[in-house]
């Protein structure tokens, strides 16, 4: 299982990261990134102690650990300069919280977000034709998402990616242990999303390159 997409309780997560690494590990995970929620506040505290982190875990466990953030709530015409500084500090893996249908995220976030210099637009409920576009032009996956209340828009990433074919990524979200998902809950999630069943292999593979090619960065 690869998910690029979770939490500790450097933002709003409920575990350490190693906690996190552990259970990921018991779940079958092979790739795991840290992503927890930034913002010009906290990135100098919470990236360099993620990418602390990683390099510990990948030193002791049997698990990658990607460090990255998730940009969250900012103004949208501040993504681009913050995701630049979110490089420097070693974020191998930038999401940026996309429109979604259960939180007020201020319009014009996707399209922003998919002008920087991001990894993945996280579960946007709310995505145009020409926003997915500019995700498949610049090779930025779009995320479908376990979590509940954000799953809602994962019907609209489905059918664009149909359309579209930018990177597809299966992500959890996690916050807390039981939000971490398998191998099998994730195909059953793209099918439920409407991935046809002949291409729920390939997502689920192309999501793991995907996460190698990150893990890779240095």
């Amino acid at each position: 299982m690869t998910d690029l997409h979770s939490h500790t309780l450097f933002s709003d997560g409920v575990l350490l990261p190693s906690e996190l690494a552990r259970r990921a590990i018991v779940k079958g995970y092979e790739v795991l990134a840290l992503t927890d929620h930034v913002d010009h506040s906290t990135i100098e505290i919470v990236i360099p102690a993620l990418v602390q982190a990683a390099l510990a875990i990948n030193r002791s466990m049997k698990i990658k650990i990607i460090p990255g953030c998730e940009i969250t709530h900012i103004d949208p015409s501040e993504i681009g300069a913050l995701a630049v500084e979110c490089r420097k500090l070693g974020a191998r893996i930038i999401v940026v919280h996309g429109e979604t249908l259960v939180e007020p995220v201020k319009k014009g976030t996707n399209r922003y977000g998919l002008e920087a210099d991001i990894d993945i637009l996280a579960h946007p409920g709310i995505l145009s034709d020409e926003e997915a576009v500019c995700a498949a032009s610049k090779g930025i996956a779009v995320e479908i998402t376990s979590r509940s209340g954000h799953s809602l828009g994962n019907g609209i990433v489905a059918k664009l990616w149909y359309r579209h074919r930018f990177p597809l990524v299966v992500n959890s979200d996690s916050h807390a242990p039981g939000d971490l998902i398998d191998r099998s809950f994730a195909s059953r999630l793209l099918s439920a999303s409407g991935i046809a069943a002949e291409d729920i292999e390939t997502v689920l593979e192309s999501s793991r390159a995907f996460a190698m090619e990150r893990f890779c960065r240095g």
